[in-house]
């Protein structure tokens, strides 16, 4: 940094006072950091340990790099420096635009040949890094897809050992919406699902409760979603939703067909409408069937006034006399 000016600051990252210089340095000196979840998404899949010649190669390929280099063309540089690691020079923050730097410098290597960076200390904590991605990209801008983002939750939680309950704390999530998009993206590292356009698919697959019950009944279940998602057999994820959970709920052979054959999904479905899958009075008995036998739903009746109580009592023994002469007759 001889001969160049900087200027000296700090931000504060989970209540600490963080040292910050913001200057310009050399885009060639740059690295790209291959744990950002953006890169992890686009590049990870491919290779365990991506060369930076393979990420800069697969970041240019992208539609939002190729916007930026017009962004950066039009306003003569950067509005906001991308933030650098000093000693290492590696990019935290601002991957895809050190990637437009380099489209824009085969070009003319003099104009662009040094980008703003805002330089954070050499020591500072990985987690703390996470923390400010965090700030970035799900409280800020929030421009990461779900599979960014969960991948992001999911290596706080997984690498860092970082409680899902302070991680809520910090970005103003739930603790229950936290879990399910790192239980999905578990579920995809475990099944090396490496393509994040498919990720709504297995969210919707792993969202239904009956959908929990079978994987426990049939084991095998898993890998037939995930084949039958790579294949193609099931070509949209609204499919998962209106047709894949319909035979999973209605289990038997015809779950067991489509577990074991490929290129079955519509005639399952149809085999599943037929036994009445999209039955409305056959969902809410098994809706009811789930509320009545949730032990929470216990507890709440048991904690209720008395006068509700007997409301409920009154109202169960009536449900219970029809039952028995609707089972008699069936």
């Amino acid at each position: 940094m001889t001969g160049m000016s900087a200027e000296n600051g700090s931000i504060t990252l989970q209540g600490k006072e963080i040292p910050i210089k913001t200057t310009k340095l050399p885009q060639a000196d740059l690295l790209f950091y291959p744990e950002n979840p953006r890169i992890y998404s686009v590049v990870h899949g491919k290779t365990a340990n991506p060369s930076q010649i393979s990420i800069e190669n697969r970041l240019k390929k992208l539609d939002h790099v190729k916007q930026l280099v017009q962004s950066i063309k039009a306003n003569g540089g950067l509005i906001d420096p991308v933030i650098v690691r000093e000693g290492d020079n590696i990019v935290l923050e601002g991957n895809s635009r050190l990637a437009a730097y380099r489209i824009l410098a085969q070009k003319d290597a003099i104009k662009w040949g040094k980008m703003k960076c805002t330089l954070l200390p050499s020591d500072i904590d990985e987690d703390l890094v996470f923390a400010l991605l965090g700030e970035y990209h799900i409280i800020g801008k929030k421009d990461w897809v779900p599979f960014e983002q969960a991948g992001y939750l999911w290596r706080r939680c997984k690498k860092f050992n970082v409680a899902a309950s302070k991680i809520g704390l910090e970005m103003g999530l739930s603790v229950k919406k936290i879990n399910k998009l790192v239980n999905v993206y578990q579920f995809m590292v475990d099944h090396k699902e490496e393509d994040p356009q498919r990720w709504s698919y297995y969210e919707e697959y792993l969202k239904h409760r009956k959908v929990q019950e079978r994987r426990e009944q049939y084991p095998s279940l898993d890998d037939a979603i995930v084949r039958k998602i790579k294949s193609g057999e099931i070509p949209k994820a609204v499919d998962v939703r209106d047709k894949v959970t319909k035979i999973i709920a209605v289990g038997g052979k015809t779950l067991n067909k489509f577990i074991e054959k490929d290129d079955v999904l519509e005639s399952c479905y149809n085999s599943a409408d037929a036994r009445g899958a999209n039955n409305r009075l056959l969902k809410n008995i098994e809706k009811f069937k789930v509320l009545i036998t949730d032990p929470d739903s216990k507890r709440e009746i048991l904690e209720m006034p008395d006068n509700q109580k007997n409301k409920c009592r009154f109202a169960l023994e009536k449900i219970q006399k029809a039952a028995e002469k609707i089972n008699k007759q069936i």
